[in-house]
């Protein structure tokens, strides 16, 4: 692959600069298809795939090479979504009313007032009650001022304090996650060849462009067919949404009135059987063992909680105590924190010869003059490439974030392990969306779950307690719009690249200017219409039960929970077992991934497409050998593109006529 020039760059910036204005306003006050959200997000590839159709037909006519190449597109697909998953979901959704819930809803019978603010630090939140005031109710006439006028009347004295000591804690936060994929990117991408299901739709139309194959991609039929198919079904059900003369082509079939509630099948008496096309095209993309894992283990996940109601071991949800995760309800849900550490120590295991080859080239130069017999200047020989800097910046970046928590009040210890299981939680979350084509991920128990599980609340204490509701809320707990699965795109992106360290520092800029923008938005957007009246009805409910669960850990601290430590326990056998047999037996059918997911809300849409893709796979391959995969594989590549296609157009339609149709369920 060529080098990556600067205009794309530059082209990913102004792009991603408009996606942090649309995105916001698309979703906050227009209430319409999220384009920005999940870990392969609607717009950017919109723009992507429009973004190789203009080229490929420029160079067609012009006759020449196409202004931009494959690659360069794929740059800027990943910098335009880091901005739209910022500018909303992956941030700005909630972190206003995340840092304002204590003033505006303390007095609304929470008791916040008496339970958490004496431990919430001053510096986290606006000083004037008036600057919240006028955060949920807007500016007076607001509706008539322009953006300039609002952003005159925005009360920046009160905000950018507040603003600039998040930004250290966020901005800290974005540079250990890309330390942390630029020292596991070479091990997933080089050494281990992970696929990147999610990525193969892009790369193939990409390849077309730059070896001058547009046009054989735009006319294969396989292509063509995905295409209709996808087209036909979005033109139906939409029109259906504007004119509901017309019949619906049923997507989601409940099926859970089919089970009964009790019993051995009682777990699937909320059954849902979802369609949605580029699911399952990312699933026949995907590998076989990964896309039967993912919906098996979640068919075995029922069966596990039927199986208990037989046996009558069935816990209350109580038995876990006050937890933060989000989909943390079912006891046996908590085997998914000791799974999540055991599949952490994989990464790390399977990752240890290209480790200890970047430990090597950053401690040779050092230490070689205190080595006997070592040459005066022992540098490391050029082809070991590993960058050094990735394994320092891990270091003193998770050093940096345990001060910045001790010094707003976590206990040393604690402020030392909270980060860690933060950045545990996001690679590993990671690793499951990019290798097994999850379009979008939610976490089953939180990352402090764990540590108050096994340590008991008063590890944390009442002050540490608060303030890791809040920090683990800003970005570590509602990870499906998280950046770190974009970023581990961008490492396959740039495999071949020789500029890799530009793209790295325009992802880095990206960040940068993401979060500004997001912030600057987002407050012009509440000050205009106030978040009363804007769409943050989930944002609201889930800060709020956020700040319930630390006040219920504040007025009633808790010890180490058993039935925590238990099925957490459990939860690391099982994934030990499942890796062992899935890295020693070549025949073994499952992978870790399927388990770490199973619980996940997200299973309860994807499995049925996902069964769907990998059923298809099974038979392609069983029957038609990799000859017809080559071939069929376009048929699902046109499902990915008529679905992302038609969510696109929709969006914008959608945006013009207020009446919304939503091609993804999420």
């Amino acid at each position: 692959m060529n080098g990556i020039r600067i205009r794309s760059m530059v082209l990913g910036l102004i792009f991603g600069i408009v996606m942090s204005a649309v995105t916001p306003y698309n979703s906050a006050v227009l209430g319409n298809t999220p384009v920005g959200s999940g870990s392969f997000p609607l717009a950017p590839f919109f723009i992507a795939a429009w973004l190789y159709v203009i080229c490929a037909v420029q160079s067609s006519v012009g006759g020449g090479r196409p202004w931009l190449r494959g690659s360069e597109i794929l740059v800027i697909w990943a910098m335009t979504a880091l901005f739209a998953t910022i500018s909303y979901g992956g941030l700005a959704e909630s972190f206003f009313v995340n840092i304002t819930a204590p003033e505006r809803f303390a007095s609304e019978g929470y008791r916040w007032a008496e339970a958490l603010q004496p431990f919430l630090p001053d510096a986290w939140y606006p000083s004037d009650p008036d600057t919240v005031k006028l955060l949920y109710d807007g500016l007076p006439d607001a509706r008539e001022m322009n953006y300039g006028e609002i952003a005159a009347g925005i009360p920046w004295i009160s905000w950018l304090p507040v603003l600039g000591v998040w930004s250290v804690f966020i901005l800290a936060s974005y540079f250990v996650m890309i330390c942390l994929m630029r020292l596991f990117g070479r091990q997933w991408v080089v050494n281990e060849r992970v696929t990147f299901p999610m990525l193969r739709t892009p790369q193939i139309m990409g390849k077309a462009l730059d070896d001058g194959q547009s046009g054989q991609l735009w006319t294969n039929r396989f292509l063509l067919w995905g295409l209709a198919l996808a087209l036909c079904l979005h033109a139906v059900n939409g029109l259906s949404k504007y004119y509901p003369v017309i019949p619906e082509i049923p997507t989601l079939i409940l099926a859970g009135k089919y089970f009964p509630k009790f019993g051995l099948f009682s777990g699937f008496h909320k059954l849902k059987l979802a369609i949605v096309p580029a699911f399952i095209g990312f699933a026949f993309l995907t590998t076989r063992q990964i896309s039967f894992s993912l919906w098996g283990f979640h068919i075995l996940a029922g069966l596990l909680f039927g199986l208990l109601y037989v046996l009558g071991w069935q816990l209350p949800e109580a038995a876990l105590g006050t937890t933060f995760g989000p989909d943390l309800a079912r006891p046996e849900a908590a085997q998914t924190i000791g799974a999540y550490v055991i599949f952490f120590i994989f990464l790390v295991w399977l990752a240890r010869h290209h480790l200890k080859e970047v430990w090597i080239c950053s401690v040779r130069p050092v230490c070689a003059p205190f080595i006997s017999g070592a040459p005066e200047s022992a540098e490391a020989p050029k082809e070991w490439t590993p960058p050094i800097w990735p394994l320092w910046g891990t270091v003193f970046g998770l050093l940096f974030l345990a001060v910045w928590c001790w010094y707003f009040g976590l206990p040393p210890l604690a402020a030392l392990l909270l980060p860690g299981a933060f950045f545990i939680v996001m690679l590993v979350t990671a690793r499951a969306v990019c290798q097994g084509g999850i379009p979008f991920l939610t976490l089953t128990a939180a990352p402090s779950d764990g540590l108050t599980g096994l340590f008991g609340s008063g590890f944390f204490g009442s002050a540490g307690i608060a303030a890791t509701a809040v920090m683990q809320k800003v970005l570590f707990l509602d990870v499906k719009d998280s950046v770190m699965p974009t970023l581990f795109h961008s490492c396959k992106v740039s495999e071949r690249s020789i500029k890799r360290r530009m793209v790295i520092g325009a992802l880095g800029l990206s960040l940068v200017l993401a979060v500004a923008a997001g912030f600057a938005v987002m407050l012009m957007l509440c000050h205009k219409y106030g978040i009363r009246e804007l769409n943050l009805d989930w944002a609201t409910q889930t800060v709020i039960a956020n700040y319930e669960s630390a006040q219920r850990l504040v007025d009633v601290p808790t010890g180490p929970n058993k039935w925590m430590i238990i099925y957490s326990s459990a939860g690391a056998v099982v994934m030990g077992l499942l890796i062992f047999c899935y890295y020693r037996f070549p025949w073994w059918p499952l992978h870790p991934i399927g388990y770490l997911v199973c619980y996940s809300d997200t299973l309860k849409i994807l499995w049925f497409s996902m069964f769907l893709g990998w059923l298809c796979n099974h038979l392609c391959l069983h029957y038609g050998g990799t000859k017809l995969y080559n071939k069929l594989r376009f048929l699902f590549v046109g499902l990915i593109l008529g679905d992302f296609l038609s969510g696109g157009f929709f969006a914008a339609l959608g945006a013009w006529t207020r009446t919304v149709y939503n091609v993804f369920p999420f």
